[in-house]
């Protein structure tokens, strides 16, 4: 479908949500799993988004090609796997997928011993893996403000290395939760490694991954969406029990928990999940966002309908994502009234502005092949009939969410 059209109901909701597996958790184990040698039935609840599926494929296949579609994290996860096995491939994507950067990863890949060749532009897939011969290089640096997923992409590997790695990470690190949730599933499948987080210096000796089994936790990013519908519900009893969730989680999204206690949403911890209830939002909010980027669209749609000054950093990831997503929220929170203003360059924004939305007019949003544009806005539709653009970007992270939506919002194709 082109476009869905969201309409609001006039009744509260009290609701149970079935969250979708963590996509983080799902490709990481996927990938130590192979690398121990396990079945694939040794990891469970696996992820229905497209980019875990696409991980199973192209982990199944003996294809010369290996084709990731838009999938940032198999792509960066499989160029390493692939490289430490020797495997010959060619690692292509979206043309989207090749306009984001991969030098960093593929510099330190060559350092350790692979043989990688640009297809096309330097830095940027298409590349060739032309096999892997170990270097003896058991000292190597890294850039930590890029992307999480080249450490977590070398880490993984790391045991493999005939004398194990150093690896030193330079600059400031974001994401470190998620590279924390990499060194806590390979410590789940057997490997010992060293983190002193005050010199930035990640040790793992030479070891062997051991088969165990693996569940995989609910989703937070996928949370994060149904925090928004709570917070912008009209009805002061609107409630959700979000299933699936551990009280203490791995992934660095679960920070939205502590964000929206802010913007008007409680959380209680059920034994199965969290049940979210209304509380009172806070007139504004301050928050460092470089551990947890992909939340930062779903916060950005509901401080400008709440009327919440919002003061952003740690965003910088954001514009090599899916989308240049800052330029996107600049774009789409406009039509709502929303102001999203940088102030300090690729450093701090801040948003303003009071909600405009008329009745007569629904808002039409642009999701520009990005799933988290889509999921963010749908929550407006609590308030007024909205239209999402292209609603099938979902797939990549979250399928089933548009089913779920109906759970609680009226809609139409």
């Amino acid at each position: 479908m082109s476009q869905i059209r969201l309409f609001p109901r006039n009744k509260s909701f009290q609701e149970i949500i079935p969250l979708p597996a963590s996509k983080s958790e799902s490709n990481r184990a996927l990938i130590i799993n192979a690398l121990a040698g396990g079945a694939l039935s040794n990891v469970s609840n696996l992820a229905e988004a497209r980019d875990t599926q696409t991980m199973i494929r192209l982990l199944s296949e003996n294809g010369e090609v290996a084709d990731v579609l838009d999938a940032g994290t198999t792509m960066r996860f499989l160029t390493a796997y692939f490289a430490v096995k020797g495997q010959k491939k060619k690692m292509t994507g979206t043309p989207r997928m090749c306009e984001r950067p991969i030098g960093i990863l593929v510099d330190a890949l060559r350092v350790l011993g692979a043989d990688i060749t640009y297809l096309n532009k330097e830095g940027y897939p298409p590349m060739q893996l032309n096999g892997f011969s170990y270097a003896g290089n058991r000292n190597l640096s890294i850039r930590g403000d890029v992307s999480s997923q080249f450490i977590s992409a070398i880490l993984m590997l790391a045991p493999l290395l005939p004398d194990g790695l150093e690896l030193t990470i330079t600059g400031s690190l974001g994401s470190k939760p998620y590279v924390e949730m990499t060194l806590a599933q390979m410590k789940h499948f057997g490997i010992q490694a060293e983190a002193d987080w005050n010199k930035a210096v990640i040790n793992i000796p030479a070891q062997s991954y051991q088969v165990n089994p693996f569940a995989v936790e609910s989703d937070w990013s996928g949370a994060s969406y149904w925090y928004s519908m709570v917070a912008l519900s009209p009805f002061e009893d609107a409630s959700l029990e979000l299933l699936g969730l551990k009280e203490n989680s791995l992934q660095g999204d679960s920070a939205i928990q502590h964000i929206m206690a802010e913007m008007g949403v409680k959380s209680t911890y059920t034994g199965r999940g969290f049940l979210l209830t209304k509380c009172e939002a806070k007139p504004s909010l301050a928050w460092d966002f470089t551990d947890c980027p992909d939340l930062a669209q779903t916060i950005c749609v509901v401080a400008t309908a709440k009327n919440i000054h919002l003061t952003l950093t740690g965003i910088e990831s954001l514009k090599v994502k899916e989308t240049d997503r800052v330029l996107a929220l600049q774009q789409e929170l406009k039509k709502i009234g929303g102001n999203l203003v940088e102030v300090e360059p690729c450093l701090k924004y801040e948003l303003s502005g009071a909600l405009t939305m008329h009745e007569q007019v629904a808002p039409e949003f642009e999701t520009y092949d990005d799933h988290r544009m889509a999921m963010a806005f749908a929550p407006l539709g609590l308030l007024s009939e909205i239209v999402i653009h292209e609603p099938g970007v979902v797939a990549k992270s979250y399928p089933s969410f548009w089913s779920h939506v109906d759970k609680i919002l009226d809609s139409k194709e």
